[in-house]
C-alpha cells in the first residue's frame, strides 16, 4: 500500500517494500492471521537487510527522513561531553557506551571535546542493530578522529557490567510498541492481519502483560495509545548492568500525566518519510520510520524499582544551558561574527520551544552518584515523574 501524498518510491524500493511485505505476511499466517503491532513495527524496522534500521536506506540529514540533534550541530556533542567528563572522573572504569549512534557526528564531537579537557574513556562501545549503519560511523569516525578510533568497538550487546555512562540519543521512540485500544466492551490489543495485498487493523482481548502495564491508569473510552514492553525490557537490561554511573536519556516524550492526557485519545504513533510525518505505517514498509514518543514516567518508575536513582529529569534546552552550550556564544571577535550567526542558528534550533528545546526531554538514571549533575543543576523536574 502506498500513500498518494508521499514521494513515490523507484523501483529498487517497490522490489524491497515487495519483499519486506512477503515476509510479514508469513509471519502472520504463521502465527494463525494475526501478530502484535510491535511484531509488524520490529520487522518493518529491524528485518536483516530488509528493515528500514537494517536495509541501507538513508535516513539521516536532507537525503533522509529526518534530523537529529548531532546532525543539527556539533554543539550537540560538544554540550553532551562536559556533562559525560564530569561523570567519567567519578566512574573508575571510565566506559561509554552509545546506543544507536547514528552516522557517528555525536561520538566524533564528544570525543574530540573530551580528549581537550584530558577526558577520554577507557573504551567507547556503540551499540547498534544496523550493519550498514555501523558501516557508516567506522567510515565517518576513520575520517574525522583516526587517531582515537582504537578506542571505539563496536558490540552485539549490553555489556554484562557498565561503569561510566550510558546514553541513548532518539533510540526508545523507535522500539516497538504495543497498541492499545479501550472501548466499551473491553480492552483490546490492536494487531496486524492480512487483507486484500496489504495489511489490515485486527483487535484481540489485551494479554494479561498489557493489562498490568495499564494498571492504575485512569483512562477515557474511546482511547488508543501505546505501552513500549520491548522499551521496559531495555530499561530493565541497562539497569541490572550499570554497576556504577549514569544512563542518559534523550527522546521527545512525555511524563505519564502528559502522555496518557484525557485529550490524547489518538495515541502518540508516527510515521516520518522523507521529512513528511503521517500515521499509515502500512504503507511504504521498509523505507519510512515508525516512532512513539516516550513515557519516561515508566523509565523512571523502572529504574526505581530496579534500585537506581532518578538523578534529574528536565528539557533537552534546559540540559543544554546547565552543561555551558550558550557559553559558546559570548564575546566573538570580528573574524568570528559570520561564525557566531551559523551558531546561533544552530543553537536556537536545540534550544527553541518551537524546535527540540521542549518537546525532547533528558532523563538520567545513576547508581553509586553522590555529586550534583551539571546537566540538572537547575530546573530539575525529576519530582514530576
Amino acid at each position: 500500500m502506498i500513500n498518494s501524498n508521499l514521494p513515490p518510491p523507484d523501483q529498487n524500493m517497490e522490489s524491497r517494500m515487495t519483499n519486506l511485505s512477503a515476509l510479514i505476511k508469513q509471519k502472520i499466517i504463521d502465527q494463525g492471521g494475526w501478530i502484535t503491532f510491535a511484531e509488524f513495527m520490529e520487522l518493518a524496522l529491524y528485518s536483516p537487510s530488509l528493515g528500514y534500521y537494517t536495509g541501507g536506506v538513508a535516513k539521516f540529514g536532507r537525503e533522509g527522513d529526518f534530523v537529529t540533534a548531532p546532525i543539527i550541530s556539533k554543539l550537540f556533542g560538544t554540550t553532551l561531553a562536559h556533562q559525560i567528563a564530569q561523570i567519567l572522573d567519578y566512574t573508575p572504569g571510565r566506559q561509554i557506551l552509545e546506543l544507536g549512534a547514528g552516522d557517528g557526528s555525536a561520538a566524533a564531537d564528544i570525543m574530540l571535546t573530551l580528549e581537550k579537557l584530558d577526558a577520554l574513556p577507557s573504551s567507547y562501545g556503540i551499540l547498534d542493530v544496523s550493519p550498514s549503519t555501523c558501516a557508516m560511523q567506522k567510515e565517518i569516525l576513520s575520517k574525522k578522529i583516526p587517531h582515537l578510533l582504537h578506542i571505539f568497538e563496536w558490540l552485539s550487546d549490553i555489556p554484562e557490567k557498565l561503569n561510566g555512562v550510558v546514553f541513548a540519543n532518539e533510540v526508545f521512540d523507535a522500539l516497538p510498541v504495543n497498541l492499545i485500544e479501550l472501548t466499551d466492551s473491553g480492552v483490546w490489543e490492536k494487531g496486524v492481519a492480512i487483507q486484500d495485498n496489504g495489511f489490515s487493523w485486527s483487535n484481540r482481548i489485551a494479554s494479561q502483560k498489557i493489562l498490568t502495564a495499564l494498571n492504575k491508569l485512569e483512562l477515557p473510552v474511546p482511547y488508543t495509545t501505546e505501552i513500549s514492553l520491548v522499551g521496559q525490557a531495555l530499561m530493565h537490561r541497562l539497569a541490572k548492568s550499570l554497576e556504577k554511573g549514569v544512563i542518559i536519556i534523550i527522546d521527545y516524550g512525555f511524563r505519564e500525566e502528559e502522555y496518557y492526557h484525557p485529550q490524547r485519545v489518538s495515541g502518540t504513533l508516527m510515521c516520518h518519510y522523507k521529512h513528511r510525518a503521517h500515521q499509515n505505517p502500512f504503507t511504504m514498509i521498509g523505507h519510512q520510520d515508525i516512532t512513539s514518543h516516550v513515557d519516561f514516567s515508566r523509565l523512571a518508575n523502572i529504574a526505581k524499582n530496579s534500585n537506581l536513582d532518578v538523578i534529574g529529569f528536565c528539557s533537552q534546552a534546559q540540559f543544554l544551558i546547565n552543561c555551558g552550550i550558550t557559553n559558546l556564544l559570548q564575546k566573538p571577535d570580528a573574524s568570528q561574527i559570520q561564525s557566531s550567526l551559523e551558531v546561533s542558528a544552530e543553537i536556537n534550533k536545540l534550544l527553541s520551544p518551537a524546535e527540540m528545546g521542549e518537546l525532547f526531554k533528558v532523563l538520567a538514571i545513576g547508581k553509586q552518584i553522590d555529586f550534583p549533575i551539571m546537566g540538572f543543576s537547575k530546573r530539575n523536574r525529576r519530582e514530576l515523574l
